[in-house]
């Protein structure tokens, strides 16, 4: 594991989003298409999550996004953005989420 400093940390936009939209991405079983409420702006982020959870669950619901990671194109449609989960050892994802009702744009720190 890389140790960094608490100045690298804070370059790091971590931030609450509300799930809006949800598709899967055509041609593929992992990747889902989120459009995500970050308060101030609307964006789109692709995530490997789609064999392990259903676009009908993911709508509405709070996660945390890492909002400023350079975009990036998969499939053709570009992602502004990543949202964080956990991985087990088996495999099994599991999304941060806030354990309270937040305001989508709120600031993790």
């Amino acid at each position: 594991m890389e140790i960094i400093n608490l100045d690298y940390f804070k370059k790091l936009d971590i931030r609450i989003a509300e799930i809006l939209e949800v598709e899967k991405v055509p041609d593929t079983n992992k990747l889902l298409k989120l459009k995500i409420d970050l308060d101030d702006e609307k964006r789109t982020i692709i995530s490997g999550i789609g064999e392990q959870y259903q676009p009908e669950e993911l709508i509405g619901k709070q996660i945390i996004v890492l909002a400023n990671l350079e975009p990036k194109t998969f499939k053709g449609i570009e992602s502004q953005g990543m949202l964080l989960a956990a991985v087990n050892k088996s495999g099994i994802i599991s999304l941060l989420m806030p354990d309270k009702k937040m305001q989508p744009g709120d600031k993790i720190s």
